[in-house]
C-alpha cells in the first residue's frame, strides 16, 4: 500500500474512555501513514484515556464530539476495542446511530477486539462473517453473525480482528477497504 493510498479520505475513529491503547494508536498511525485525514470522535469533548490491558493508558485528544460529527462527511470508521470503550459506545444512542449511518451508506467499518459489541447494538452484524475477541463470539453468533477465529476477516467492507497481535493484518485490510470506498 502506498503512503498516499488514502489521500483525501476522511476517517473517523470512534472511541470513549477505556479504549485499548494499541487498538487506537496502531490504526491511527497506519491511517496517518496512508495520508488519511483522521478524526477522533467521542461522546465527550477534551480527552479520552486508554487502557493497556488492565492498566491505565495515555490520554488522546478528541477532535469532534458525536454532537459535532456528521457521518456523511467521513469515508470510513474505526472502532477500537478494550472492554470499557465499546461498552460505553453501545450504551450511547448517538454512537450507535453514528455507526448505523456508516453501515446504511455502505461505508467501510473496521472493528477490533470488543469493538464488534457496538456493531451488534447497531444491528449490522446479521449474516456477516466476522471475528472478535473470543469472549464475545457468542454475542456475535446470537446477533446472527458467523464467527470465525482468524487474524482478520473482511466481509463486504466490514473488517474485524481479534486482538492487539492482529493489528498489522487488521491495518492492511482496513486501509485496503477504506481505499476501495463504498461497498454495495
Amino acid at each position: 500500500m502506498s503512503n498516499t493510498a488514502l489521500n483525501h479520505r476522511k476517517i473517523a475513529i470512534l472511541a470513549a474512555d477505556g479504549f485499548e491503547q494499541e487498538e487506537l494508536e496502531g490504526p491511527l498511525e497506519a491511517l496517518n501513514a496512508a495520508s488519511a485525514e483522521v478524526s477522533i470522535v467521542s461522546p465527550k469533548a477534551g480527552q479520552i484515556t486508554g487502557m493497556n490491558h488492565t492498566e491505565k493508558g495515555s490520554p488522546v485528544d478528541v477532535d469532534l464530539t458525536l454532537d459535532e460529527a456528521d457521518a456523511e462527511e467521513f469515508d470510513g470508521l474505526v472502532i477500537p476495542g478494550g472492554l470499557y470503550n465499546p461498552d460505553t459506545l453501545r450504551s450511547t444512542p448517538a454512537a450507535v446511530e453514528f455507526v448505523k449511518k456508516f453501515a446504511n451508506a455502505g461505508k467501510p467499518i473496521a472493528a477490533i477486539c470488543h469493538g464488534p459489541w457496538v456493531l451488534i447494538e447497531a444491528g449490522v452484524v446479521k449474516n456477516r462473517r466476522m471475528t472478535s475477541w473470543p469472549a464475545i463470539q457468542t454475542d456475535l453468533r446470537n446477533a446472527g453473525a458467523e464467527w470465525v477465529d482468524e487474524e482478520v476477516v473482511v466481509d463486504n467492507g466490514l473488517v474485524t480482528s481479534r486482538k492487539p497481535d492482529d493489528i498489522p493484518a487488521f491495518n492492511r485490510k482496513m486501509i485496503e477497504e477504506f481505499a476501495e470506498g463504498i461497498h454495495a
